[in-house]
């Protein structure tokens, strides 16, 4: 009778639960839907560009889904940002862009990419004004576009030129008693470095030296052209710190005057020529993109693919912010088999991480060039496995401040024996065959298994090299000289011939175009990513493990948590990697 009893209110039970999730969804797409109803842009209207979130090439959300933007998003797509700018460039309700930032979460070619498009949208005559309580030196960058750049009083700007830290180890595992076996192929394949020395070596040094001097200098020729201050006179107030105070800032050019916001907002007023009782229209830019995801910029039955592959690279499904080859596939074979797709362009975001999965990537790519021209558009890294999966295309193209190249590739392998020894952890092995028992993690890497490491090293550097061989028609010896491990800016990989133009993504859309011979055409975008109510109920699942590493964040502070995420990556990593040579924090 108990059971019975049990199982009716567990009947019960779930009946309620599915009937409340049901009202749920109507809720939310009521919500929804009287929310896209009411977004109404009034003439005389400016764009107000407020990036609040962190910006991702593409979040894959489906237009048709209902539950889009109905949740908590945790990424800004930089695609739509560029189509709500190119849309209010030709809206004649928008009459001005307006940009409110702190903090931008972006990365240098990101942000490269949106500044080219208001550079585009001040062209057709309509005016950017920017204010911030306090400029980051990327925040200064992308305001230095406007017409007229204003701050807080009492606020402040960074303009020191770039710098990157890198967290080195060893001392760490000496103490701890947990190290990282290494084995690398690549002078400059660093991402291991942190774990077998204290200190950088030179060759590390030199590549990152380059590295961050070519960004610098690309971000100080656009800021030289907005500002009209020579690029010699801005090294010169980066070096003095010419800009630490708003006064300073000011006398110097950097900005045009130092005023509150209440005034910055009657500069507004004025540049719309209001008067005293109209209303200042602000629309932001979350709302505005309802409006310019509607608009068809591209359009014809022809198509070229948009794929969109971005974050670390595992062996797997993939994801949002994962690269797989299981998604990253899928998509690559739709578009090489859909006939009205007759170019394809990949754009790549990535660090690299699986040697495997780079390369099955890489396959697919080949296998699809065969049927339709395939372009590369970098973002702000295309480096090691990212580069690797670049390489199989016809044409790359890259931002100025792209990071790519990072030939190279490198093994990791933790061993926990004099942790264990001090413990008193006794590990014992029993095995059939000789080599049976491979590795633990207890016991000395043996020399015999260093070996076969190495061998499966060299054997994946060998293959990386004949990839980029085939793939830029270039000799062994030639793409030996240009590996090593080493990264270059979009600019020196053009010029030592790792990249073909210079350009963003559109850029490589247009010469996808002109391979397939196209005049009218549209745009197709690869992956489609979960919708918004699956995204939900993953969140809900997984909320709790968001809860902890805040918590674990908040506790130790930011610093001490990036040391653990590097650590706790480097341990988790599988078979052999090809990735960036450091973790590059540039600031």
């Amino acid at each position: 009778m108990n059971f019975l009893r049990n199982l009716l209110a567990a009947i019960i039970g779930c009946l309620i639960a599915f009937g409340v999730i049901l009202i749920m969804i109507v809720i939310f797409a009521g919500i929804v839907g009287s929310s896209e109803e009411s977004v109404s842009i009034k003439n005389n209207s400016i764009l107000e560009l407020q990036l609040k979130l962190p910006i991702s090439d593409y979040v894959g959300d489906n237009g048709m889904d209902p539950f889009t933007g109905a949740f908590m998003e945790q990424s800004q797509g930089l695609d739509e940002i560029l189509q709500a700018i190119t849309v209010a460039k030709d809206d004649d309700d928008i009459k001005g862009i307006s940009i409110n930032n702190n903090f931008m979460m972006a990365g240098l070619a990101q942000t490269q990419a949106i500044r080219k498009a208001l550079k585009g949208f001040k062209e057709s005559g309509k005016f950017i004004y920017t204010y911030g309580d306090f400029y980051m030196q990327k925040d200064y960058y992308l305001a230095s576009v406007a017409d007229s750049v204003f701050i807080n009083p009492v606020g402040g700007l960074d303009f020191r030129g770039l710098s990157s830290e890198v967290l080195f180890f060893k001392d760490l595992q000496e103490k701890t008693g947990i190290k990282m076996e290494v084995i690398r192929h690549g002078k400059y394949k660093s991402a291991v470095e942190p774990f077998i020395a204290n200190e950088m070596s030179e060759a590390n040094r030199t590549q990152i030296k380059e590295l961050i001097g070519s960004l610098w200098n690309s971000m100080v020729d656009d800021i030289s052209k907005g500002r009209g201050i020579s690029s010699a006179d801005l090294n010169i107030i980066a070096d003095t710190l010419g800009g630490r105070t708003p006064e300073f800032a000011k006398e110097t050019g950097l900005l045009d005057d130092v005023i509150f916001f209440d005034q910055y907002e009657q500069k507004l007023r004025n540049a719309l020529s209001l008067g005293k009782d109209d209303d200042l229209n602000l629309i932001e830019l979350q709302d505005y993109v309802i409006r310019s995801n509607k608009k068809v910029i591209k359009s014809g039955k022809d198509k070229i693919a948009v794929v969109f592959a971005q974050g670390e690279i595992l062996y797997g499904e993939g994801g949002p912010d994962v690269i797989g080859q299981g998604i990253i596939n899928e998509a690559i074979i739709k578009a090489k088999e859909d006939d009205d797709v007759k170019a394809i362009v990949l754009r790549v975001n990535s660090p690299g991480g699986s040697a495997l999965t780079s390369d099955i990537i890489w396959r697919e790519i080949v296998l699809a060039k065969e049927k339709k021209p395939v372009v590369v558009s970098m973002g702000n890294v295309a480096a090691s496995g990212g580069y690797y999966i670049a390489v199989g295309a016809d044409k790359i193209f890259a931002e100025p401040t792209t990071v790519t190249g990072s030939i190279g590739v490198f093994g990791t392998v933790p061993n926990m024996t004099e942790l264990a020894a001090d413990i008193g952890i006794n590990a014992e092995q029993v095995g059939t065959n000789k080599n049976s028992v491979e590795y633990s993690v207890f016991e000395p890497m043996s020399s015999e298994f260093r070996g076969y490491v190495q061998e499966s090293i060299e054997s994946t550097y060998d293959t990386f090299l004949q990839r980029v061989s085939q793939g830029r028609n270039i000799s062994m010896a030639e793409a030996d000289s240009l590996a090593q491990g080493r990264v270059w800016s979009g600019v020196d990989a053009k010029r030592v011939g790792l990249i073909d133009e210079l350009g963003n993504l559109e850029d490589a859309i247009t010469e996808a175009a002109k391979m397939a011979e196209l005049n009218d055409y549209g745009i197709k975008k690869f992956p489609k990513y979960k919708t918004g109510i699956e995204r939900l109920m993953e969140d809900l699942g997984g909320a709790s493990a968001k809860v902890k590493q805040e918590f674990i964040e908040e506790e130790i502070g930011s610093e001490a948590y990036s040391i653990l995420k590097q650590v706790k990556s480097a341990m988790e990593q599988e078979g052999v990697q090809a990735r960036m040579p450091f973790v590059l924090d540039i600031k």
